[in-house]
């Protein structure tokens, strides 16, 4: 899940002192050099707002007109409708609050590169122990571990199901970040910090992690991505309960119900198999970006 780590360069780290405004202008130029990353930036913030906002102007319980089902797309229905007629982009809407996916990549990115740094940095004993620790982590299979869990428990609340999957999945980015840290560990600013006698805490807060926060945030928009794929595909397979709202559950009805045979209510199946699609875009295009402002060398002017 992690993605490839670069040593920062001498650029890359006035970049980052530069601070959130230097930052965000660098990645306004990135993105108004390329309007293919413009639009792949636009589509994750129309995600992030619809996920954030969505539920509130949609009820939980949506309207049902059983007269008007499989209806295809209108003024009225701009997406058409389900099997039991309900509007196809309110349930798209609803079912974009991913709140399961973010916390599991936030768990994933916060305890992942807490053990990486740490891990990198202290090198000894406690790198060996939590290295083992990563090693198990990485070694234990989320997916049958998930589906074995749900036959004994349902994971009917979202928070808990991203708090089994954060702490199933951060091995790897732990990894990427300690071969960051020790190449770091290396380097005269560090070895200045460590002369003038300053705590690990210090060290590991104001010098490393400003170093490898940009590869971190990357990883954490490709997290939230992976464990979107993973809610939709346990929702799909009925391993979660199907009373929520979920494009999973969208897609698996839409088959139950005989879309793929009929033809009837295709807007059904394939909204959130292009949501899906766009957002990955959408973040495959906005990490490139950034990957060009903390990545000098990649720079065009």
């Amino acid at each position: 899940m992690a993605i490839a780590f670069e040593t920062p360069t001498r650029a890359t780290t006035s970049v980052l002192s530069a601070g959130r405004r230097g930052f965000w202008r660098q990645l306004w130029r990135v993105l108004k050099r390329k309007p293919t990353r413009m639009v792949g930036a636009a589509i994750v913030v129309v995600f992030v707002v619809t996920g954030v906002i969505g539920p509130y102007l949609y009820p939980a319980n949506l309207p049902i007109h059983p007269n008007d089902n499989f209806a295809g797309p209108s003024w009225s229905h701009l997406l058409g409708t389900d099997f039991q007629g309900t509007d196809v982009l309110s349930l798209l809407v609803v079912g974009a609050r991913y709140v399961a996916a973010v916390v599991a990549a936030v768990l994933t990115v916060v305890i992942g590169a807490s053990t990486g740094l740490y891990a990198g940095y202290r090198r000894g004993a406690p790198d060996s122990v939590l290295m083992r620790l990563t090693d198990f982590i990485i070694t234990v299979p989320g997916l049958p571990l998930l589906l074995v869990l749900s036959t004994v428990w349902k994971y009917s609340n979202p928070l808990t199901m991203g708090l089994v999957l954060g702490l199933t999945g951060w091995g790897s980015v732990a990894r990427a970040v300690r071969a960051q840290t020790l190449s770091l560990r290396e380097r005269g600013f560090i070895e200045a910090a460590r002369g003038l006698g300053l705590s690990t805490a210090h060290v590991v807060r104001k010098e490393l992690l400003p170093n490898v926060a940009p590869y971190v945030a990357m990883n954490l928009l490709i997290s939230v991505t992976v464990y979107i794929y993973l809610e939709v595909g346990l929702f799909f397979l009925g391993v979660l309960p199907f009373n929520q709202n979920n494009w999973g559950v969208m897609i698996s009805l839409a088959v139950q119900n005989g879309v793929t045979q009929t033809g009837s209510g295709l807007s059904y199946l394939l909204s959130p198999l292009v949501a899906i699609l766009l957002i990955t875009l959408g973040v495959v295009l906005l990490v490139d970006s950034m990957d060009e402002v903390f990545n000098p060398r990649l720079r065009e002017d």
